[in-house]
Order: C-alpha cells, then structure tokens, then sequence
C-alpha cells in the first residue's frame, strides 16, 4: 500500500481514519527522516493510542489529531498524499468529502483508497461495503482524476485520485 502512495522524501502525508496508527512508522520510513505524517481520526481515544504509539516508536515526523466526520482536517493545498484505509464506506456525502480532499491536496497529490471488496469475509456487512466502481465514480466527480490500482491485496482493492495541476 505505502508502494502504491509513491511518497518521496519532504512530502506531506494525511493517512485519514488512521485508527491505531498501523500506517504511521511504515509512511514515515518512506518519507526517510524528510517531511510529515499526520494520523487523522474521529475518535479521541485511537488519536490518544496513536500519540502514545508515536512517543513508544519515536516517530519524530509523526503527529496525531481528532478530526470532524466531515472534514479532512488540513489546510488547502497543503497534503501531497492522502490514505484512506477501510474507512471510505463510512463517510457520508463522499463526493463533497472527496472535494474537500481535492481543495487539500496540492498539484499531483494523490489520495489512495484502500477498502473491502464484496467478495471477502473480512469487513463490514457487504451491504455498508462500497464497489470499487462506485469509489471510482464518487472520485470523478469530486474532480479527479482515478486509476485503479494493480495490486494483489487478498480482501481489498485500492484506487487512486490524483490532482491535476
């Protein structure tokens, strides 16, 4: 998945619904000691084990915060990428969600979704489940431009947004 992100050193990184900060040591050796990684969560409680996980790893590049459900939580063009990991499937009104992450990323910023295809038995009930289709449409329209990612994850599937200039 961090492959997939193409992250180079001196980037921003936003990993979104970022749960216990599994991404955040693994982001920030891509990113080798140069730029930032941000876990970003809804709930008070992964953001405090996250903050603990940071201090417990040093993760020097690395912070934690809570975030608004609808809101990325980052500045305008200020993220080079965005990881969304098993979390697209609860954001509400995911077009205006995917504006918001088009209007925070910065020219040729990417925002990879990684979530559950219909087929395994890992994840949610396949009714709150989203098709990879479907996050390919929500992402057109929110202005993005969307790759379907060759990969070989055995209960997911990833695709990409990228930001034009």
């Amino acid at each position: 998945v961090v492959a997939l992100m193409q992250i180079e050193p001196g980037m921003v990184v936003a990993d979104l619904g970022a749960g216990t900060g599994y991404f955040l040591p693994h982001i920030s050796r891509a990113l080798n000691g140069e730029g930032e990684v941000h876990g970003l969560d809804t709930e008070a409680a992964m953001v405090e084990y996250m903050n603990e996980r940071i201090t417990r790893e040093n993760i020097a590049n690395a912070s934690a915060r809570v975030v608004d459900p609808a809101m990325p939580g980052f500045a305008p063009e200020s993220v080079d990428r965005v990881l969304i990991v098993d979390t697209w499937h609860h954001i509400e009104d995911r077009v205006a969600y995917g504006e918001k992450l088009l209007a925070g990323l910065r020219a040729g910023g990417r925002v990879v979704i990684v979530d559950f295809t219909q087929e395994t038995d890992m994840g949610p009930p396949r009714e709150h489940r989203v098709r990879i289709e479907q996050v390919q449409r929500e992402l057109e329209e929110a202005g993005f431009v969307v790759e379907i990612a060759d990969e070989s994850l055995p209960d997911q599937f990833v695709v990409i947004g990228t930001k034009g200039a």
